[in-house]
C-alpha cells in the first residue's frame, strides 16, 4: 500500500493563474525531477513552490519515515484564495479597480515500491577532501612582495615615458612664463 503525504502553502500573493503555470508541470515526476524543473525554472512562482515541495519531502521523511528516492508527485492543486481589492485613481474623477490575487497551493506525494530511473541528479556543494586541506595550511607562503627596488622603479616608468612624450598640449600649457 502506498503512503500518502500533504504539504500546503496557503495566501501565496501570486495570482492562481500563474502559479499553475509552474505547476502543472510537475505532476506524475519524481520529487528529484520536480525539483530540478523547479530550480530552473524564470517564474518568480517557483520559488515558493520548491520551498513547498521540499517540505513535503521533509514531512514524508521525518514524519513518515519515507525514503525521498521512492517519491512521486501525484497531485498538485492550485486554488483561489482572498483578493485584496484596491482602487486607482484616474482622469475625470473615475476609480479604476485593482485585484490584488492570492494562491493556495496543495502537494500530495505518493510512495512508490520501484519509481522510475532518475534522468539527473541534483548536485550540491562537494566537500573538499582533507587531506589538500591541511597540505595547504601546513605550507608556508611564498614572499609575493615586491622589493623597494622594484616598486619606485615601477612608479617612476610612466612619469619618465611622459616626460620623453612632450607634445603639442604640453607646449602650450607649460611655457616659460618669462618669454
Amino acid at each position: 500500500m502506498s503512503q500518502l503525504v500533504t504539504a500546503k502553502l496557503r495566501y501565496l500573493h501570486i495570482a492562481p493563474r500563474k502559479v499553475g503555470l509552474v505547476v502543472n508541470a510537475l505532476k506524475g515526476l519524481s520529487v528529484n525531477e520536480a525539483e530540478a524543473q523547479l530550480l530552473f525554472r524564470a517564474k518568480r512562482s517557483s520559488e515558493p513552490v520548491l520551498k513547498l515541495l521540499r517540505s513535503a519531502v521533509a514531512n514524508a521523511k521525518n514524519n513518515f519515515k519515507l525514503d525521498p528516492e521512492t517519491l512521486i508527485i501525484k497531485e498538485v492543486r492550485v486554488d483561489q484564495g482572498p483578493m485584496i481589492k484596491r482602487f486607482l485613481p484616474r482622469a475625470q474623477g473615475r476609480a479604476t479597480p485593482i485585484h490584488k490575487k492570492m494562491s493556495h497551493v496543495s502537494i500530495v506525494l505518493e510512495s512508490k515500491a520501484k519509481p522510475k530511473a532518475a534522468r539527473f541528479t541534483i548536485a550540491t556543494k562537494a566537500k573538499k577532501p582533507k587531506k589538500e586541506h591541511e597540505e595547504r595550511k601546513a605550507a608556508p607562503k611564498a614572499e609575493t612582495k615586491p622589493s623597494q627596488k622594484e616598486i619606485t622603479a615601477a612608479t617612476n616608468a610612466p612619469k619618465e615615458a611622459k616626460a620623453k612624450k612632450g607634445g603639442i598640449v604640453k607646449r602650450m600649457f607649460n611655457r616659460n612664463k618669462s618669454v
